[in-house]
């Protein structure tokens, strides 16, 4: 968590194309809002530098609030790849901002955005519980720079060496999934890929990049039709790999989203 003010505001715009920045518009002058601040410090705390968390005192820094349209507190946006995409405004349930932040990170990935904010020092909300939370995880340190680096398979390979030391971990799964997607499509031509799959219905590798192509742009459940139809017409063999793609998927777009669910059980129903 960071204070941001007109002069670093840069900086932190800066700091958004390698992973999302959550700003935090407040007034010390109203009270209702000190809820929220607590929730944002404690819930992008516990994403262990998935996002970094900056906070604007409207009341210090006025012109900035005014330059990026802020009429009321609190207000909370998201920098992702240096563009400010609104979240909510006034206040909101810790279950709620948490289903937004998630929604957060899946378009950060989307977009390729997969650093890690390290942690700041800062002046913490009153009655913060969170502000001791633990840091960014040293175990991810490898795969994270291998990512920064735009070394993708580096990436999948220190992830794979992480799953042999903790096979079922929901948040190496994740991070190996997203990492092997953006190996995978780091020499997409879009265009191509849209009329090969057209051409090729049968073609497994060609559907594919489809589906990964649909991810990359947030069109789960576009992706999920696509491999879930695609199972249902393949032979045994040829299933268990679909299987195994569309689970790597699931990760990225996050194992408790509606659509994910909704296409587990589906293919439950294909596979069985």
């Amino acid at each position: 968590m960071t204070s941001v003010t007109e002069a670093d505001f840069q900086t932190l715009a800066n700091q958004s194309m390698q992973y999302p920045v959550i700003l935090e518009f407040f007034s010390q002058r109203d009270p209702a809002g000190q809820e929220v601040s607590t929730t944002l410090a404690g819930l992008v705390n516990a994403g262990g530098g998935r996002f970094l968390l900056g906070r604007i005192d409207v009341d210090a820094e006025p012109r900035l609030a005014q330059a990026l349209g802020v009429q009321a507190v609190p207000t909370v946006v998201a920098l992702i790849g240096g563009q400010m995409a609104p979240l909510f405004q006034g206040t909101m349930a810790s279950d709620e901002i948490s289903a937004l932040l998630d929604q957060v990170a899946q378009l950060a990935v989307a977009n390729g955005l997969t650093g890690r904010a390290q942690p700041v020092a800062g002046p913490a909300p009153e009655g913060d519980d969170a502000a001791g939370a633990a840091p960014v995880n040293p175990r991810f340190d490898k795969a994270d720079a291998a990512l920064e680096a735009g070394d993708f398979a580096k990436a999948v390979e220190e992830f794979d060496a992480l799953l042999k030391e903790t096979p079922h971990d929901p948040e190496v799964l994740a991070g190996r999934a997203q990492a092997a997607l953006l190996q995978r499509s780091s020499s997409f031509d879009g265009a191509a890929i849209v009329a090969d799959a057209a051409a090729k219905p049968d073609d497994i590798d060609a559907q594919f990049d489809a589906a990964d192509l649909e991810v990359i742009n947030g069109r789960y459940e576009e992706a999920f039709d696509r491999l879930l139809g695609l199972a249902a017409e393949s032979t045994p063999e040829d299933r268990d790999r679909i299987r195994l793609r569309i689970l790597d998927l699931f990760e990225i777009a996050g194992r408790t989203e509606p659509v994910v669910l909704k296409a587990r059980r589906r293919l439950a129903t294909v596979l069985f």
